[in-house]
């Protein structure tokens, strides 16, 4: 089939491979035109060469042009795929050492609290922009987003433009398969019902073979003693096989949620731990004590380095090529809008009423059903009263947010700080000082603010 998939981005280690050999693994999409796009002509040459000995290893006959021209790589597009980061490692580092100096610990810094919106702040305009040019080059094509702050970045784009942007991102799939595995199950007897915010969405029903799988989850906690018996231990080493313990030990966090509030966050732990400030604290040791661990930027160079390396291997062959199903969901729900067939997933789309507690048009992350006719939502899922309050404020941040990004004005970005929980958490002057020094810090990814 002559689908032609644009990955803007194209040149990322750490995302093209997995993406790469998903797409190529889906019967319906051989012979399709794959682009991929980049600002970095290196190492686009080096993932360009990798996806054409992956096409010569799989026979499926696609075909691989790169570029470093976006809107030619758009031109025709009838999926693009959208893995950036503006300003790499120099813009992360500013998200995380600035907040850091000022009393605000982040475990990762990419989708809420002051890394979050900062990140938001140079991505959104260029999302906009990329929109805005598929509205001339491709106005059919789908925009398919696993960039971070990914509810942020997918609301600018729908509410900016008409593009049909939906979010992708693997954190609930993991989370389920992990349960499964766990309960001694396959991961297709797990239904969960899901309302939430991208890296917050609540389960707030699972049904696992007809038996209530949250009241499983509530039993096996129980019979290991509870939370506080299987308190992380960093020395403890993991087991083998993968036991009920490693499962506990790994969602702590998200599980003792379950216990207060009668609904289960199903992002990693250290993702939701951004979403509550009294989780990321001096006490807790910054997370420690809910198994959490903060990323570093040295921490994700040295990541960056693992991808580079497996990447050179497969090119040089001396490791075979990576050809299973990654989990991640760009290739299903391309298959899905291409051949009809209808899947189940976990995204992030416009709120028309799955997630009941949230504003209007909100992106918000719930089970949606894909086929040949499109993505809407599957349920309508009201949360408990906490969460429900949570991610109504977070999706109120998210349009202020965006509004700031595209306006390039400074107070909406001191109200957005102020209404988010981990980034307004500080003394209003202290926050504005740093809110002043993140601003200054990446300016050269700000020119709405910078002009």
């Amino acid at each position: 089939m002559n689908v032609q998939i644009t990955i803007v981005g194209g040149a990322s280690y750490q995302w093209a491979p997995k993406l790469i050999t998903d797409l190529l693994a889906v019967p319906a999409l051989a012979g399709m035109r794959l682009v991929l796009e980049d600002i970095d002509p290196r190492a686009l040459e080096r993932l360009g060469a990798y996806a054409r000995l992956a096409v010569e290893v799989t026979d499926t006959k696609a075909t691989v042009v790169t570029t470093t021209d976006q809107r030619a790589a758009l031109d025709g597009a009838d999926f693009v795929v959208v893995t950036i980061s503006t300003g790499g490692f120099a813009s992360m580092a500013v998200d995380l050492d600035v907040p850091a100096r000022h009393g605000i610990v982040q475990s990762v810094g990419d989708t809420v609290g002051p890394g979050g919106i900062n990140r938001s702040l140079r991505n959104v305009p260029v999302l906009v922009d990329m929109a805005r040019d598929m509205e001339q080059c491709c106005a059919d094509a789908w925009m398919l987003n696993i960039t971070n702050p990914m509810a942020c970045l997918t609301r600018a784009v729908r509410r900016e433009t008409t593009v049909k942007a939906v979010g992708l991102c693997h954190e609930v799939g993991h989370f389920c398969m992990d349960l499964a595995i766990a309960l001694g199950k396959p991961h297709h007897a797990l239904n969960p019902t899901v309302a939430g915010v991208n890296h917050f969405p609540a389960l707030t029903g699972l049904d696992v073979d007809g038996e209530d799988g949250l009241a499983l989850v509530g039993s096996m906690v129980e019979e290991l003693g509870g939370i506080d018996a299987v308190r992380p231990d960093p020395g403890r080493p993991p087991a083998e096989p993968f036991t009920v313990a490693d499962f506990v030990q790994r969602h702590v966090l998200k599980l003792a949620l379950l216990e207060r509030f009668g609904a289960l966050p199903a992002a990693g732990d250290r993702h939701v731990a951004e979403f509550l400030p009294s989780v990321l604290t001096e006490q807790s040791g910054w997370g420690a004590r809910w198994n959490i661990e903060t990323t570093s930027i040295d921490r994700r160079q040295e990541h960056q380095a693992e991808y580079e390396a497996d990447v050179e291997g497969v090119l040089a062959g001396t490791q075979p090529l990576n050809t299973w199903d990654s989990g991640e969901l760009v290739a299903p729900v391309i298959d899905s809008l291409v051949t009809g067939t209808r899947r189940e997933l976990p995204l992030n789309l416009p709120n028309t009423g799955q997630v009941p507690d949230a504003p209007a048009e909100a992106v918000v992350e719930s089970m949606c059903v894909v086929d040949g006719e499109g993505i809407v939502g599957r349920d309508q899922a009201p949360l408990p009263a906490p969460m429900a309050e949570l991610v109504h404020r977070h999706a109120v941040v998210n349009e202020l947010t965006v509004e700031a990004a595209l306006s390039g004005d400074r107070r909406l970005v001191s109200a957005a700080f102020s209404l988010d929980p981990l980034a307004g958490r500080g003394d209003m002057e202290v926050t504005e000082h740093m809110i002043d020094e993140l601003l200054a810090g990446t300016r050269a990814w700000l020119p709405r603010f910078h002009p």
